[in-house]
């Protein structure tokens, strides 16, 4: 488990200000795996396509600490948040009839992540 100062101490590094704006309200909700997640380093965010999304997930609210591309098909309605969106990622989620949201904004509608499956 990492620590709300360690956490914060990661957090100085980053230069994105939507980004530490959600490790904050990650923080403020108790969050703290999900902060530990988002205040890791670039690096190790995930990058997803929409087949993989297809394949992995189980249940319709997805949250991606990363970004999600636009390789392939998805045919499932779901509600996914991520850090980012490629544009033909958007596209085709939108085609599909799902529902996109940044992370911060699913907190704030969701501050539990209640049903959330996080990738």
């Amino acid at each position: 488990m990492i620590s709300k100062t360690q956490i914060s101490k990661r957090t100085l590094k980053k230069r994105n200000p939507e980004i530490v704006e959600t490790i904050k309200l990650a923080k403020e909700n108790n969050l703290l795996n999900l902060a530990k997640k988002i205040s890791a380093p670039n690096s190790q965010y995930k990058k997803i396509n929409l087949d993989e999304l297809e394949k992995e997930t189980k249940g319709n609210k997805i949250m991606v600490v990363g970004k999600v591309l636009g390789s392939g098909e998805i045919e499932k309605k779901v509600d996914i948040s991520a850090l980012s969106f490629s544009e033909s990622a958007k596209e085709k989620l939108k085609k599909a009839g799902c529902k996109i949201n940044s992370i911060k904004e699913e907190i704030k509608g969701n501050n539990k992540l209640e049903g959330v499956e996080i990738i």
